[in-house]
C-alpha cells in the first residue's frame, strides 16, 4: 500500500463558502497546501479579495452572498463559467443569533435557518452537475457541510435558531449523502467546537478561559480544522459517507458544559 498521496488534493478544484476568515480560511489554506485550486466566497468583497491574495495564486476570490437561493445559483453560475467541474464543495457560510427566549425575533430565526440550512442544500443542488462532471467511483466528488457541536448537544446560550439549524444540517447531511452517493458524490460534515473566529469571539478573545472547560485544555487551531477537512476531502475519506466528524477537543464525548463555541 502506497499512502504517500492519501491526503493529497493535487488537481482538485474546491469551493469554500465563508472562506475569507475563520474556519473557512483555515480549510482553504489546508486544501491549497495539499495541492488544490480553491475558490473562496464571502459576502464582503474586500475581505474575500484580501484573503485570496494572502493565500496565494491557487486561491481565487469569488465574492457572493449565498443567503438566498438566487445567490446560490449566481455563485454556481460563476463557478461554471470558470471550471468544467468541481471536486470539493465546503458549505461553511453561516450565521448565529442569540437573545432571550421571550425576545427572540422571527428575523433572527429566518436569517440563521436560511443561511445555515437552506443555503447548503440549494448551493449543492445548483452545483450538482459540476460535482457530477468530474466524479467517479475511484475519485468521488466531496461535499462537506460545516455544522457544530451545538447541533449535537445543548449549550447554555440562547442561540435557538443556531442550535436548531446545526442539528438540522447534521441530519440533512445524512439524507443528502444517501442520495448523492448514487452520483459518486460523498457528503459528510465537520462539527467544530471552540475555534477562534468572529462568530466565536469567546474562543478568539478569551482562549485561556475557554480552554479550561475543554478536555484537551486548549482551543482549536488552524491545523486541527485543516487536517480534518483534508481527511474528508481526500482519498483518505472516500468511504466516510453521511458521517459527522467532531473536532472539539473532547467536549461532546466528555459531556462537558460551558459556553465555548459560537
Amino acid at each position: 500500500m502506497d499512502t504517500s498521496k492519501l491526503f493529497r488534493l493535487d488537481g482538485r478544484v474546491a469551493l469554500v463558502t465563508g472562506g475569507s476568515r475563520g474556519i473557512g480560511k483555515m480549510i482553504a489554506a489546508g486544501f491549497i497546501a495539499q495541492g488544490a485550486k480553491v475558490y473562496i466566497s464571502a459576502r464582503k468583497a474586500d475581505a474575500c479579495d484580501a484573503t485570496a491574495e494572502e493565500l496565494g495564486p491557487n486561491c481565487i476570490s469569488l465574492p457572493m452572498d449565498v443567503s438566498t437561493v438566487e445567490g446560490c445559483k449566481a455563485l454556481a453560475a460563476a463557478i461554471a463559467e470558470r471550471e468544467p467541474k468541481l471536486d470539493i464543495l465546503v458549505n461553511n457560510a453561516g450565521a448565529a443569533w442569540g437573545v432571550p427566549f421571550t425576545e427572540f425575533p422571527e428575523s433572527g430565526w429566518d436569517k440563521v435557518m436560511d443561511l445555515n440550512v437552506k443555503s447548503p442544500f440549494f448551493l449543492t443542488q445548483a452545483l450538482h452537475d459540476l460535482l457530477k462532471a468530474g466524479a467517479s467511483e475511484s475519485q468521488p466528488a466531496k461535499v462537506i457541510n460545516i455544522t457544530s457541536i451545538d447541533g449535537q448537544r445543548v449549550n447554555p446560550w440562547e442561540t435557538y435558531s443556531y442550535q436548531a439549524s446545526k442539528a438540522a444540517l447534521i441530519h440533512l447531511t445524512r439524507r443528502m449523502a444517501a442520495r448523492l452517493i448514487q452520483d459518486q458524490i460523498v457528503v459528510s460534515s465537520l462539527a467544530p467546537g471552540a475555534f477562534p473566529s468572529d462568530m466565536n469571539k469567546a474562543a478568539r478573545d478569551h482562549a485561556d478561559g475557554v480552554a479550561k472547560r475543554i478536555p484537551a485544555q486548549r482551543i482549536g487551531v488552524a491545523e486541527d480544522m485543516a487536517g480534518a477537512a483534508i481527511y474528508l476531502a481526500s482519498r483518505a475519506g472516500d468511504y466516510v459517507v453521511g458521517e459527522t466528524l467532531t473536532v472539539d477537543g473532547g467536549v461532546v464525548n466528555a459531556n462537558m458544559g460551558g459556553s465555548i463555541e459560537g
